[in-house]
């Protein structure tokens, strides 16, 4: 049963199926594509797979011209689960979010599982790239999976293979960032890593799918903590009157043993403001209390909080307060120059500022409808920036700094800004950092 799959993944004629085509299982059915292999995307959002079979991409920096060449090459969406046999090899690139109590919702990836768990059959791989707690593979997917009658690392295959892709970054794309992968026997990491050695450059085996799903979420962790501590130094340095960004780039001249992290006003994405949640809950079922990892997340998570209180002081100066004021918010993406809204802090921000009485609107080239989001909610579009609209806003928050914007313009016409980026090097009487 093994050999049979290597000798599939190895001779191309392997279908792949991946479950789930957002910012993660999209790219990762390109390069399938690209290479060779057939692959049927599964998605239960229906206009996902309507607008990918008509070619177009509802991902911003994936042109729709590719996904019509993996059309070409054999690629299909759907979904209808009950086709999961098609397919060798299973990869589940779901949302792993929170819940309300900010503890882990595994409800997407074991729903996914259990959709999948009556079309499983003899020979099948099982990758999981969701982010999640050291244990949920095996704790989790491989029971359902060999529910089925199966049995793992005999006839059917589990591995942990944590995605690593960032949006928008021109300088890595799915192929060159490297892999880590962790199977649940020796027999299932030899099929993952020849898996994904077919279309990665460089494959990580790693011991077992803990450790897999434990590097993913150090990682992630790591990026928290470092963010955490220059927030925090953010504050003592404005209270001191220095410039936070300038102290950093300094200190970035040095060639070893420093590495630059950025403040913001807050922490965005899809990892770095969940993944610590993950670890911090399991740990507490070994009796560990990650307090170094919370400290950093009660830090980033105060940083909406800081951001409003430089607004509220800017405008009190004017002799203005939140409450009525026009304010302009630049930037609602998590981060520069993507279209990716997942836990941006700019939606805490506004939902703050609206709270408080403003009068809140948007800018943002690369989301001109405010989405439907699971826990938010704005009947906002993007509206144009001008120099005449510019004038009529008491306050420009810049919470995302796109490189599409015009920095001098805003500078030029906006009465008030509030930079949380450190976009803005030179001091001006009207721009305050936050």
């Amino acid at each position: 049963m093994k050999q049979q799959l290597l000798n599939r993944i190895a001779d191309k004629s392997a279908v792949i199926g991946i479950v789930g085509l957002g910012y993660v299982g999209l790219p990762l059915m390109l390069r399938f594509a690209e290479v060779g292999y057939k692959v049927i995307g599964f998605d239960i959002d229906q206009s996902k797979v309507d607008a990918l079979m008509a070619g177009r991409s509802y991902i911003e920096h994936i042109p729709g011209e590719a996904i019509a060449q993996s059309l070409g090459r054999g690629f299909e969406a759907t979904s209808d689960f009950s086709r999961a046999p098609e397919a060798d090899a299973l990869i589940l690139c779901v949302p792993t979010p929170l819940n309300k109590y900010r503890e882990p919702d595994l409800s997407f990836v074991l729903n996914t599982i259990d959709s999948l768990v009556p079309f499983l059959r003899e020979g099948h791989l099982v990758s999981l790239e969701s982010t999640t707690y050291p244990g949920t593979t095996d704790e989790e997917l491989k029971p359902r999976i060999e529910s089925r009658g199966l049995t793992v690392g005999d006839n059917a295959f589990l591995v942990f293979s944590p995605e690593r892709e960032d949006p928008g970054n021109p300088d890595f794309t799915t192929r060159t960032i490297p892999k880590v992968c962790g199977g649940v026997t020796t027999a299932c990491q030899e099929i993952g890593v020849a898996l994904y050695s077919a279309v990665i450059d460089q494959v990580v085996p790693v011991s077992s799918t803990r450790a897999a799903e434990m590097t993913k979420l150090l990682e992630n962790i790591h990026r928290a903590v470092n963010i955490g501590l220059v927030n925090e130094m953010k504050i003592v340095a404005d209270r001191m009157g220095i410039d936070i960004h300038e102290v950093i780039r300094a200190a970035a001249t040095k060639p070893f043993g420093f590495v630059p992290y950025y403040p913001g006003p807050g922490l965005g994405g899809h990892c770095i403001p969940i993944d610590p949640f993950y670890l911090t809950w399991k740990a507490r079922e070994y009796g560990v209390n990650t307090r170094f990892i919370e400290l950093a997340g009660e830090v980033n998570s105060t940083m909406p909080d800081y951001v409003v209180s430089k607004i509220a002081s800017a405008l009190n100066e004017r002799k203005k307060a939140i409450n009525g004021s026009r304010i302009l918010v630049l930037g609602i993406a998590y981060k520069k120059n993507v279209d990716d809204m997942r836990e941006s802090p700019s939606v805490i921000l506004m939902e703050k500022l609206r709270d408080l009485g403003a009068e809140v609107s948007y800018s943002d080239p690369h989301v001109p409808v405010f989405p439907k989001m699971r826990e938010h909610r704005f009947d906002l579009s993007s509206v144009p920036v001008t120099p005449e609209t510019l004038k009529t806003y008491d306050c420009v928050l810049l919470a995302t700094d796109h490189d599409k914007f015009d920095y001098a313009q805003l500078k030029a016409h906006a009465p008030l800004i509030v930079d949380s980026r450190g976009k803005y090097l030179e001091p001006a009487d009207h721009i305050v950092k936050a």
